[in-house]
């Protein structure tokens, strides 16, 4: 009793499927069998050997002595019409299961290349995102001669801190300093000429 349920003393699968039902790949054997057929019939190779089946037959038919004859040319050759009847009637239905496959995958195939546009897409955006916060970022930096002017600023306020006279010179070339970077942050604007 035990040994012929043993496919339901299984823990690891539900009570009641068959031992077929379990393995994915089983169900699939017969579709990837029908799309091998379905693609041996699509070549010149296939067609070469219908072709030759049926000139054999009808040639062996027609000149070989009556006693060895089976299908008879008078009435049309009826069994060779009956066997690319049934022929035809399994193709059909073998290439349209391999067209219905070959549909599944391209919808996956499809499915996956919207996903990968989108990633990529995205991906752009962000670079695209970045590269103008990079740029905004490069125009709010200071420029070497912004720093220069700075620096020498400092140092004379510096040197003024050490030497009382300086002091006043050093104030004139901080304002002379801060003045060319005044005029190229604001617009320029018209003076009056005094006359």
């Amino acid at each position: 009793m035990a040994r012929a349920n043993r496919h339901d003393e299984r823990w690891d699968s539900p009570k009641g499927l068959s031992p077929l039902s379990r393995t994915p790949g089983r169900r699939d054997t017969f579709g990837r069998f029908t799309e091998s057929i379905a693609r041996a019939m699509g070549t010149p190779w296939f067609l070469l050997g219908l072709t030759i089946f049926a000139a054999v037959w009808m040639l062996f038919n027609t000149f070989a002595p009556e006693a060895w004859r089976f299908d008879s040319a008078v009435i049309g050759f009826t069994a060779l019409t009956l066997i690319l009847s049934l022929q035809a009637s399994y193709a059909a239905p073998m290439i349209l299961l391999a067209q219905n496959r070959q549909d599944d995958r391209d919808r996956v195939q499809f499915e996956q290349d919207r996903i990968r546009a989108e990633r990529n897409l995205a991906d752009t955006e962000y670079l695209a995102r970045e590269i103008v916060a990079l740029r905004l970022a490069m125009n709010d930096m200071a420029s070497k001669e912004f720093i220069r002017q700075e620096l020498r600023a400092l140092l004379d306020e510096l040197d003024a801190d050490k030497n009382p006279t300086a002091r006043s010179a050093a104030r004139a070339s901080a304002r002379t300093a801060a003045a060319p970077r005044a005029t190229t942050r604001a617009t320029p604007r018209s003076t009056p000429r005094s006359s």
